[in-house]
């Protein structure tokens, strides 16, 4: 299934006239440690599945699902058995402002199951499996279709994933569209500004929190802190950025946001799994194995 690796960074090859994916899979085959800019979701039909990411080991039954983010290292055992396994170009997620707001529900690795709720898991089961019915099939729309039933999936995600964060907070349906709207509001902030010094004061002022209390609820809101947040959203920008050309690995840094170079290859590091260089050089051989192909 893994057909171009460099190291430990697999390039995606999506069908030319496609932005994602699918694999109705059955191969008893280990696909060994490695990570992508596809955001991955999983989805067991025969048999169990296993994924191993960031020192977990996560055995998914039949329908459970696992949803890799994009740049997320994972290793995936040998089994018997049959399995969906789906990815979706990140950059057609990421360049979708509309969908800021749902973005956190493929920031993290997630698992649902019917523990996790089940009517959630029976909604997202199902829209895997329609996922695949339009995947395969001739119709014309079916990869809007698909784009569709994606975004439908990870809104159900997050709205459940708000509910359960904030009904440590939230003790009303009122309370709940309160802190809502509030921490849109700093996540717009966010995206607005994050090519620049951002202050927690500024951000609990524009919550209407004080310091503490806004570094609270924002974890509980996002599920990572404030300053993880901006630095995940300042890694996107300069995702963009380094396949220019033009730029130098220090302006991108700085048209980023971070005030140091030092900072800024730490902080990609830790991201993507890679240095911004090494990133770049990516990006060229992929784009180069692109045209191979489309000459082909």
């Amino acid at each position: 299934m893994i057909k171009h690796l460099s190291g430990d960074y697999e390039t995606v090859e999506y069908d030319r006239t496609r932005f994602v994916m699918l694999y109705d899979n059955d191969d008893f085959e280990e696909y060994p440690t490695h990570w992508h800019n596809a955001v991955e979701i999983i989805m067991p039909l025969q048999g169990t599945y296993t994924a191993c990411t960031g020192g977990h080991t996560y055995v998914l039954n039949e329908r459970d699902i696992i949803i890799l983010p994009s740049g997320e290292l994972h290793l995936l055992p040998q089994a018997e058995g049959r399995r969906l396994i789906f990815q979706c170009d990140n950059e057609v997620l990421e360049d979708n402002l509309a969908l800021n707001a749902v973005l956190p529900s493929i920031s993290d690795v997630l698992v649902i199951t019917p523990e996790t709720d089940k009517k959630l898991h029976l909604f997202v089961q199902k829209c895997m499996l329609d996922i695949s019915t339009e995947y395969f099939s001739d119709n014309p729309l079916a990869d809007t279709r698909i784009y569709v039933l994606l975004i439908n999936m990870m809104l159900a995600v997050r709205e459940h994933q708000l509910k359960q964060q904030t009904s440590a907070i939230a003790d009303s349906d009122e309370n709940f569209h309160k802190f809502n709207e509030k921490f849109n509001k700093v996540i717009k902030f966010i995206d607005k500004n994050y090519m620049h010094d951002i202050s927690l004061d500024t951000l609990a002022d524009i919550a209407g929190y004080s310091k503490y209390h806004f570094s609270r609820i924002f974890k509980q809101f996002s599920s990572m802190s404030h300053v993880t947040y901006i630095n995940r959203r300042r890694i996107k920008a300069a995702e963009a950025l380094l396949l220019d050309p033009k730029l130098s690995v220090t302006d991108v840094a700085v048209n980023s946001g971070f005030s140091s170079l030092t900072t800024f290859n730490r902080v990609f590091k830790e991201i993507k799994h890679c240095t911004p260089s090494e990133f770049k050089k990516l990006y060229e051989n992929s784009a180069d194995n692109f045209g191979n192909v489309q000459a082909d």
